[in-house]
């Protein structure tokens, strides 16, 4: 079902929209948000658009609109890669092909430690922080956002941090498809 205008419609491919928010409680500070949401908001949106472009199939859906709603219940670090990584789970539940599973993950450093998955403490230290969305199978990147400026060599030892990281959700999250598909045959089987 085609929502919105059929001006957006693509004749060769599904379009991605998609909707990124932070619920008013999801922090500790209680601040009033528009309703549309902010910039950050819209960014991080089209950062979710674009990553999901790159491993939904979208040209076996012509003329039509995938909508995929993030919406961060509560923000304790890593709220993108977290909406990322559900956002997968939801567009596989769905049935939509896909490339490859879309893992995503944070790192920083500690001192000359890599780090991955930052808590919001450790992002809200200061330090350079690199956002990685992966297509673990192919080894594709689909999104890496750098914070801040960071030496080549401490960039290499953040993005393999980031991209371990990757791979370990992408064994975890195949196992939970697998197990769901296993359970819906075996009902659909009786």
């Amino acid at each position: 079902q085609m929502r919105g205008s059929r001006s957006k419609a693509l004749p060769d491919r599904a379009l991605v929209h998609c909707r990124y928010s932070l619920a008013t409680f999801s922090t500790g500070e209680r601040r009033r948000r528009p309703p549309h949401g902010d910039r950050q908001s819209a960014e991080l949106a089209l950062q979710l658009q674009q990553t999901f472009e790159a491993a939904i199939l979208t040209h076996l859906y012509p003329r039509s609109q995938i909508d995929i709603y993030v919406q961060i219940l509560q923000a304790d670090g890593g709220n993108y890669c977290a909406g990322v990584n559900a956002a997968t789970l939801a567009v596989m539940d769905a049935g939509i092909p896909m490339r490859d599973y879309v893992c995503a993950s944070t790192a920083g450093l500690a001192e000359d430690t890599p780090l991955a998955d930052l808590s919001s403490p450790e992002e809200a230290a200061g330090g350079p922080r690199l956002v990685l969305a992966l297509l673990p199978a192919t080894g594709q990147m689909a999104l890496l956002q750098l914070s801040a400026r960071l030496h080549q060599e401490r960039l290499e030892a953040a993005l393999e941090a980031a991209g371990q990281a990757c791979r370990a959700l992408h064994a975890v999250l195949d196992r939970v498809v697998r197990q769901r598909l296993r359970e819906v045959t075996a009902a659909l089987g009786d």
